[in-house]
């Protein structure tokens, strides 16, 4: 215990060390440099973690089955070690105006985007735990788009940091972020149904409202999730953003941004409209639908990999249960500083209600705890379209 107690710290302080000092340094590198170093860290880290190496390559071969050898599962893993390091890059490069990181990544697709506001309804852009995705999704703002995120950053609330652990997550990490985003963050929280009326302003405003749509529900959401096609399975998630485009009117892409052999050029698509009228299971499904393809293509950008609780609650692999069902959110209480990528908080085998309430630096919304009560949340966004 005392030796996984030290390791523990070590990780943490390596961490700590990487964002605060080594990437914003690289970040400044001639780009092959600088993506190469961060590279050789993530080759380093998944040979040290072994733990969470094996975990990553068990879950690969357990959800993704014949479609993945044990050498491929090994190579996923470790682009999943190399990408977590390469995001620490990306949010360093959102300096300047994000120049430095937009001459790296080529938007594909943001013509759709462009005509979904012309409608003047604004637009929703899904995506999921995927790559980069809180640095496309500012990206976005830097390219000249109003964007707004719904998600909480979660080092505002994890009680286990300290006051000057927050202050330096919230300089690292959040600033960069924070700086190319038109609004505030909306961070949703149960009950908190005027989280669906400021979505619904943003929108009114024509302005582009970000989230991702993959975060496993919590237990005492599961009623209310939809069982989809995903990966080859069934996944539990929660339909809320179709309610929230059907409501609101606007309309609803998906974006996904995908690392190069490179490493470090990127490409973000942005699809045409899905389609959300109809019945709101199976205009979900075809969100799903398209982040499952998103995976399958590049299973090393996907987060959850790296937490078998989560894949759980999902419905994608067998949970170890260790704890009642959630009844509420509830923060974090031992996750320690992020090391490397989202899913670092919660890979290790915490109870599922902490994990649930643990989903990186943003939470991103499940829309359907964003519109839990509809026809109050229905009827907000009617007085906000009707002033």
């Amino acid at each position: 215990m005392a030796n996984g107690r030290a390791q523990r710290l070590l990780r943490g302080a390596e961490g700590v060390t990487y964002w605060a000092a080594a990437a914003p340094v690289l970040a400044r590198l001639p780009a092959p440099m600088g993506y190469r170093l961060a590279c050789w860290r993530g080759d380093r880290l998944h040979h040290w973690q072994a733990a969470k190496r094996a975990e990553l390559e068990r879950n690969l071969r357990q959800v993704l089955g014949a479609e993945l050898s044990p050498a491929a599962a090994a190579q996923v893993s470790r682009d999943w070690f190399r990408l977590a390091s390469c995001e620490a890059i990306d949010v360093m490069r959102l300096r300047r105006g994000g120049l430095p990181l937009r001459r790296l990544v080529e938007i594909r697709g943001r013509e759709h985007l462009e005509s979904a506001l012309a409608g003047g309804k604004g637009a929703i852009v899904c995506s999921a735990h995927f790559g980069s995705y809180d640095s496309a999704f500012s990206m976005l703002g830097a390219s000249g788009f109003q964007v707004t995120t719904i998600g909480r950053w979660q080092h505002k609330y994890t009680t286990s940091l300290s006051s000057a652990e927050r202050r330096l997550w919230e300089l690292v990490y959040a600033r960069p972020l924070r700086r190319h985003r038109h609004r505030p963050n909306i961070e949703p929280w149960s009950g908190r149904f005027q989280v669906a009326a400021q979505a619904a302003t943003a929108l009114r405003a024509n302005e582009v409202v970000t989230i991702a749509i993959d975060a496993p529900p919590l237990d005492s959401d599961l009623t209310r999730a939809v069982d989809v096609p995903f990966l080859g399975r069934r996944a539990r998630l929660l339909p809320g953003v179709v309610t929230l485009a059907q409501v609101t009117g606007a309309p609803l892409l998906m974006a996904f941004l995908n690392r190069s052999a490179d490493y470090r050029h990127q490409v973000l698509e942005i699809s045409a409209p899905i389609q959300v009228t109809g019945d709101t299971a199976a205009a979900f499904g075809r969100c799903a639908a398209e982040v499952s393809a998103a995976i399958t293509r590049n299973p090393s950008h996907w987060v959850y990999w790296a937490s078998t609780a989560d894949l759980g609650t999902l419905g994608l692999t067998v949970p170890d249960r260790d704890t009642s069902p959630a009844t509420s959110l509830l923060p974090l209480p031992d996750a320690g500083f992020l090391e490397d990528r989202t899913a670092d908080q919660i890979a290790a085998p915490l109870p599922v209600t902490r994990l649930a309430a643990s989903r990186g630096l943003q939470r991103e919304l499940n829309a359907g705890e964003l519109l839990g009560n509809l026809p109050q949340a229905a009827r907000d966004l009617g007085v906000l379209r009707r002033g």
